[in-house]
């Protein structure tokens, strides 16, 4: 099953899977224009998925939220229940404030947030809705699945965040929204500035605030997330297009081609060719 609704004057497009036998992604290609959002349910048994070439376990009643930017593919997607959505249909950076995940659920870090029965029964009676009303076209059906929409996210992150911060005290700290708008920051501006002065700055903090911050909630430092993200877009330039590594090089804001292949090799123990030509044996 895959359900479709589309807004011809905003370009709003929210879609729904369910037991489809080719659903994926693959952003450096076919879906480069389609900038969806994936919020994916594992409803089988544990699986694999497989985003930007690495494999990771899915395990079963599982959600994994997805950016629009990763590619992926799953062992049995029939097992799979999805939600796509654009910016167009929902932002979810304009719109932080209801639902508090940009930089979370949806973020650099790939969250596996198992659900508890309680919230598995949530989901399967939203699904049920979601299915109705896409299937039911009348002058409020957008704003409804839009609502449902918002209620999903919320659900989700709630869940998430007594998963990854069970202390209630700091589930409560507004400090964490820092975090989470660094990490934000970082996928706007990664490919020119690599400097944690320089985000620190932004969120008129000093580095040291910010590395303190990170690890109360026992978060990657800053300078970690950052050249992980370069890291993870190195390997997608590399996997996914033709661009030399010296394109790649300046793509990502280095200067020096050997200076940056010492810094991807430091990271993946491998020059950038080396990775590329392995990824192309397999």
């Amino acid at each position: 099953m895959k359900l479709v609704i589309k807004d011809p004057v905003s370009g709003g497009t929210l879609l729904l899977f369910k037991n489809e036998e080719n659903f994926d992604r693959l952003y450096y290609g076919r879906d480069r224009d389609t900038k969806y959002f994936t919020i994916a349910w594992n409803a089988g048994e544990t699986q694999t998925v497989t985003i930007d070439g690495e494999e990771h376990v899915f395990k079963s009643h599982t959600i994994l939220a997805l950016m629009f930017n990763q590619s992926f593919q799953f062992e049995r997607p029939t097992d799979i229940v999805a939600w796509q959505f654009n910016r167009e249909f929902y932002c979810i950076v304009d719109h932080d404030r209801e639902v508090s995940c940009v930089g979370f659920i949806f973020g650099i870090d790939k969250l596996f947030i198992t659900l508890d029965p309680d919230t598995q029964q949530r989901l399967e009676l939203m699904l049920d809705i979601f299915v109705l009303e896409m299937n039911t076209v009348d002058n409020i059906q957008n704003d409804m699945l839009l609502m449902l929409l918002k209620r999903l996210i919320i659900t989700i992150t709630q869940l998430a965040t007594s998963t990854y911060i069970p202390d209630k005290k700091l589930q409560q700290d507004s400090r964490f929204h820092i975090i989470r708008k660094f990490n934000l920051l970082v996928e706007e501006h990664f490919r020119t500035e690599h400097s944690v002065s320089y985000y620190a700055q932004l969120l008129n903090k000093s580095p040291k605030t910010l590395s303190n911050l990170f690890a109360l909630f026992n978060q990657k430092t800053p300078t970690q997330i950052i050249q992980e993200r370069i890291i993870i877009e190195a390997k997608r330039l590399l996997r996914f297009t033709n661009k030399s590594p010296k394109q790649i090089t300046f793509e990502l804001g280095f200067e020096d081609p050997a200076y940056f292949s010492n810094f991807f090799k430091k990271h993946t123990n491998a020059t950038p060719l080396e990775f590329r030509n392995a990824k192309v044996e397999e």
